[in-house]
């Protein structure tokens, strides 16, 4: 298709709301590219079956006169599964959509992939050129990803199934592809607080979290509610952006936060605080942080998609072992990423460190890193959700999950990756001892004596 001239008087610039002008908006400009991507993908593999069959092109040519096009795709396609080569290919090997990204994250170890896939190449690795965006706050991440000013983020892995729903806000579908970290968060209080290691002393304490739909808040209210405390009538909890968490524990306004790392361990860095638990003692293996996307870009651009999310993959795997952790810690303690000391970054990634108390602590399996989206997590961050007052009315707890984590498409990209993928969606797991049942999340929520339903 040809554009316009724009010095022929005679041409109408303004012919139509898209950005080539030649469709009525730009949905349908998006369609008619998208159906011309395809039209491509596919004789692109018709080109490749007729080439293998007919190795010379006058054999092909002499067929094709002999028998007709129609006859030949027939006869083609009941010895060659024609269509599902063209789907697969559509899948996987399609030219991407669009290769300059904006990814925003939150400068935490959580988002360790989504970061360190940028200094150690693995976006450019597939064909991206991913802005990495450091963000203040978790409202900010939100924000910005619903106005489209970045193409996937670092989200909170309650945020997707949160803005899915429309909890405390409209309803837009959004996905949640890979968990970024597993485990990597704990509980910290400040120093004045080290003889008052039994939660049972802490009615008034002020506490902070990371944002309201975090796993930060869920565990911590569980485990505060498991040990007899009403977190909200016996205690306060605040949402705070974790760059700040430190400066409010040495300024006196909060006596702790559940907080992601490193956090915690900068807390003990600067003297003012100790780590009371790591989070990994309530649930160990429990999901943190995660690689989210509207479903809108999941659809609308399948293989930049695909790439993006095989890129942090390949990422995560390469974080998985602990033998890079030093060198990750190196790339990704910058200022333009955690901006930390890589000492606090090293000691997190790890597990070896120092708990503000005098001890050095070894723990391999502080913060992991396993991106597969169970669906069973899905449905226990759901009945906390529910548990606390943040939804409302009858929730179809599967269904959400499975259209929100994305297991599948991790599943099949994991393989690619040469990664280990789960084949059931659904992970049994307890948390501080108490079996989940996913096939029951309302007789879980009663099962509670503390809670807001």
């Amino acid at each position: 298709m040809s554009l316009p001239n724009p010095f022929d008087p005679d041409v109408k610039l303004h012919r139509g709301g898209c950005s080539c002008g030649h469709h009525r908006n730009q949905s349908e400009h998006d369609q008619a590219h998208a159906q011309d991507q395809r039209e491509q993908q596919d004789r692109l593999v018709e080109g490749a079956v007729m080439r293998a069959l007919f190795p010379r092109d006058a054999e092909r040519r002499r067929f094709l006169k002999t028998v007709g096009t129609g006859t030949a795709l027939a006869a083609i396609s009941s010895i060659f599964p024609l269509g599902l080569a063209k789907e697969v290919f559509a899948e996987t090997n399609g030219p991407l959509e669009k290769t300059k990204l904006s990814v925003g994250f939150i400068p935490i170890t959580c988002a360790t992939p989504i970061i360190m896939a940028h200094p150690l190449g693995y976006y450019s690795k597939y064909g991206l050129d991913v802005e990495v965006v450091k963000t203040a706050g978790w409202a900010v991440v939100r924000d910005k990803s619903l106005a489209k000013e970045y193409d996937a983020a670092h989200m909170l892995s309650p945020m997707p199934l949160a803005i899915t729903i429309g909890a405390g806000s409209n309803p837009i579908p959004w996905t949640m592809p890979a968990v970024e970290n597993i485990n990597g968060q704990a509980i910290t209080l400040a120093m004045k607080h080290k003889d008052k290691r039994d939660p049972a002393d802490w009615k008034g304490f002020k506490f902070a979290v990371p944002f309201d739909y975090s796993m930060h808040n869920y565990l911590l209210r569980y485990y505060l509610a498991e040990h007899g405390l009403d977190p909200d009538r016996d205690v306060q909890i605040r949402a705070v952006p974790p760059p700040e968490m430190v400066a409010n524990l040495r300024a006196d306004n909060i006596d702790g936060f559940l907080a992601p790392d490193p956090v915690n361990q900068r807390a003990v860095y600067d003297g003012v605080g100790f780590i009371h638990l790591l989070s990994k003692e309530i649930w160990d293996g429990h999901p943190c942080c995660a690689f989210a996307a509207s479903r809108e870009f999941v659809t609308g651009m399948p293989n930049t998609y695909q790439a993006l999310l095989k890129a942090i993959l390949d990422a995560t795997a390469y974080a998985r072992k602990p033998e890079n952790r030093k060198e990750i810690a190196a790339a990704i303690a910058p200022a333009n990423y955690l901006n930390q000391p890589v000492t606090v970054v090293e000691q997190v990634l790890t597990g070896t460190f120092a708990d503000g108390l005098g001890n050095i602590v070894r723990d391999p399996d502080r913060i992991d890193f396993d991106p597969f989206p169970y669906e069973s997590f899905a449905i226990w961050i759901l009945t906390q959700m529910k548990r606390w007052g943040q939804i409302e009315g009858d929730v179809d707890y599967t269904k959400v999950a499975r259209e929100v984590f994305l297991a599948t498409d991790a599943a099949r990209l994991m393989t690619e990756v040469g990664m280990d993928a789960p084949t059931d969606p659904v992970m049994a797991f307890s948390v501080m001892g108490k079996p989940f049942d996913p096939s029951e999340p309302a007789a879980y929520i009663e099962s509670f004596p503390i809670r807001r339903t």
